[in-house]
């Protein structure tokens, strides 16, 4: 059975992506690896195993373009209307907290903020599927 480890994105700034994440969501150095042309930073946090993977080309300039085939990723927490206050009052600039319907039925609330790079993280509360 396979297992989810890891996710791998590129990043143009290295230390802006890497206050961003430890801001945001605490996700820390957990590894480096330096080579010729690039560097790879793994980041985690003691909530999961799974890790964030940042790609610094060395010679990269320009931003990256996200194109249409990327959508997000996910985060889980204990209470959404909290981080969300908290990542307002670091000036991150979560989008509105949205209660996420079928018909009657509560499914999700969460909210999205975009990475320093443009990538989209969707921050659900914790609870049902959303462990």
């Amino acid at each position: 059975m396979a297992k989810a480890i890891h996710s791998m994105i590129r990043v143009l700034d290295e230390a802006r992506s890497t206050a961003f994440y430890r801001d945001a969501f605490g996700l820390t150095q957990a590894d480096r690896l330096d080579f010729e042309g690039f560097t790879l930073i793994y980041l985690s946090n003691p909530e999961s195993g799974f890790e964030l993977e940042l790609t610094v080309n060395k010679d990269r300039t320009a931003p990256y373009a996200l194109g249409d085939g990327y959508g997000h990723f996910a985060v889980s927490v204990d209470d959404v209307d909290a981080e969300h206050a908290r990542m307002t009052a670091l000036g991150l600039n979560p989008r509105k907290l949205v209660d996420f319907r079928n018909g009657d039925t509560l499914v999700a609330r969460f909210f999205f903020i975009a990475d320093p790079d443009g990538y989209q993280i969707e921050v659900l509360q914790r609870g049902g599927r959303f462990q």
